[in-house]
């Protein structure tokens, strides 16, 4: 088991820039295991990702934020979770100044096969 500390992680944010994120990264990852990967995304000013190979999980620990996926907007805030197929264009804009998401990357690049819908009526026990 390991467990790892959102403020620890969010204090070393953020990282020194680059071509893709001038102002600075933020987003870190704070542990690894096999194709996943958890990281921490506080972004500040334009979110600056582009589309990724693995699938996506999004889940807003702080703060609101607008959700750009595929062009359609979406108002996210914590406790909401997202999920991001591989490949498609996403961002958030607008984000509230202790906006926080956790992010799990999983899976093999292009991202997982289609998953029926889980039913909201299936029982934990079947």
């Amino acid at each position: 088991m390991m467990t790892v500390s959102l403020r620890d992680y969010l204090a070393r944010l953020p990282l020194p820039g680059d071509a893709a994120w001038p102002d600075g990264r933020f987003d870190i990852e704070t542990l690894a295991h096999g194709t996943m990967s958890l990281q921490v995304f506080a972004p500040r000013g334009t979110d600056h990702q582009t589309p990724h190979t693995q699938d996506e999980l999004y889940i807003v620990a702080s703060g609101t934020s607008g959700f750009v996926h595929e062009g359609e907007r979406t108002e996210v805030k914590a406790g909401d979770a997202l999920f991001v197929p591989a490949g498609d264009d996403h961002r958030f804009v607008g984000m509230s100044d202790d906006f926080v998401a956790w992010v799990v990357f999983y899976g093999p690049a292009g991202g997982e096969a289609e998953a029926p819908e889980p039913s909201v009526f299936a029982s934990v026990d079947a």
